[in-house]
């Protein structure tokens, strides 16, 4: 790391929940002093915790009252906050280059602009993988941000009052959704439409019948669902999927989708209303591209146990945009794209930039791995709590599982805004659910 004039350039880039929390807490430590400038990028306005996207899909969460808005979080913890998507990186000269913004009516709002770093960080998540299916971009929807989980919401709304209005004049047609990857997004996915499917008709559908008119098909092509989670949380998690009527489809690997059909390799067809694609995640594309930084297949960029980039130490990347090695894990085993790895990676981010400002050695990354968590809504939630927390493996179900998913969400937001001002605005929350409807109607 070469000194330069005036403070230490911190730019992040990705404002998920890696990169958020980090921009939050390395301002508070750095604002007030000015020996650190400290600068969030994100393509988007505002946060919305990811994990939340399969409920503001559903309708079962206002995205509204949960999304945060960037430049007021910049403000109150003293960082700077770019909107804008990434052009291109020039190493050698430290800058990193940004597209310029449209407006909805496409009107230039934010020119094409010059960020320059000391040290960047990329925090930019993961989107999608089709895998090279015929017909995922053109028919299916995906849920990779705010954007897309609201058009699917719409989409099934809109659905939900065909069918109604069909069952009305004695001619039901149903509505049928296939959602394709049983990894958790897929599963919790079609546990909360259905819990939101059946609210409906106390809101003004009253011929709608949740699990008579709405058909609910999950497919994986594993021979289980949840693959990468244990045994006994894939056999409770399908079990309340059968308490809600949901249709599981293993061993059925996808080929082609087509209008209102998905067609899988064993000769199979599903009628499909509304298709969800779930399957597969990879990191964006252009990460591939990035001044010859080096990345795996998946665009992952390579990292060392540090978090710094193979090609670059002034460079790292954290979260599901980051191939980390799992040390302590399988030889060669990379860190699996989960929530808590990235929170995990932010705080340790936090202690090495204090590090590698006052010049000494980096510390190394080390996973704490505290089990998983799947959430079936307001039913329930299934789960395993692992070694730092317990010292060993227990399995969990019911309220105290779906207690301690919610807690996951608390503990996102405290990493922002701090026990007080999280514990305000959920007292005020639960006194506006008495007032709202249980799901959104728009």
């Amino acid at each position: 790391m070469q000194p330069t004039p005036g403070p230490h350039r911190i730019v992040i880039v990705g404002g998920g929940a890696g990169g958020l929390p980090l921009a939050a807490k390395l301002g508070d430590r750095y604002g007030r002093r000015g020996a650190v400038a400290v600068t969030l990028v994100d393509q988007y306005a505002t946060h919305l915790w990811k994990p939340l996207l399969h409920e503001v899909a559903a309708g079962a969460l206002n995205a509204d009252a949960h999304d945060l808005d960037y430049l007021a979080i910049a403000h109150w913890h003293r960082f700077r906050f770019q909107q804008g998507t990434v052009l291109r990186l020039d190493r050698a000269r430290h800058e990193l280059h940004l597209a310029e913004v449209r407006d909805d009516d496409d009107a230039v709002m934010l020119p094409a602009r010059v960020v320059p770093y000391d040290t960047l960080i990329f925090a930019v998540g993961s989107f999608s993988d089709d895998f090279g299916v015929a017909g995922v971009l053109k028919h299916a929807a995906v849920l990779d941000g705010l954007h897309d989980a609201e058009r699917f919401h719409r989409r099934l709304l809109a659905a939900c009052v065909r069918a109604d209005a069909d069952a009305a004049a004695g001619n039901p047609t149903g509505v049928a959704i296939v959602i394709i990857g049983a990894g958790a997004t897929g599963v919790e996915l079609a546990a909360e439409i259905r819990q939101a499917t059946s609210a409906h008709a106390v809101y003004g559908l009253p011929h709608l019948d949740a699990t008579r008119d709405i058909h609910i098909t999950l497919l994986e092509a594993a021979p289980r669902i949840l693959p990468p989670l244990s045994e006994a949380l894939a056999t409770a998690a399908a079990e309340l999927l059968a308490r809600l009527s949901v249709s599981v489809h293993t061993d059925q690997r996808v080929t082609a989708i087509v209008p209102g059909e998905v067609q899988t390799r064993g000769g199979q067809i599903f009628r499909a209303d509304l298709i969800v694609w779930a399957a597969g995640i990879k990191a964006p594309v252009w990460l591939a591209a990035l001044d010859g930084l080096e990345a795996n297949r998946m665009n992952q960029l390579v990292v060392r146990p540090t978090l710094q980039t193979s090609q670059d130490p002034d460079i790292f990347a954290l979260g599901d945009c980051a191939a980390c090695p799992w040390l302590g894990g399988a030889a060669g085993a990379l860190l699996p794209p989960r929530a808590q790895v990235a929170h995990q990676q932010a705080k340790f981010l936090v202690a090495s930039m204090a590090a590698r400002l006052a010049g000494r050695a980096l510390p190394v990354f080390r996973f704490r791995d505290f089990g998983s968590l799947v959430s079936f809504g307001e039913l329930s939630a299934v789960g395993s709590l692992m070694g730092g927390l317990i010292g060993g493996s227990l399995f969990i179900q019911g309220a105290i599982a779906r207690l301690m998913y919610a807690a996951l969400y608390k503990l996102h937001q405290i990493s922002i805004h701090g026990v007080l001002r999280v514990a305000l605005d959920t007292v005020g929350r639960f006194l506006r659910g008495r007032v709202e409807p249980r799901v959104k109607l728009h």
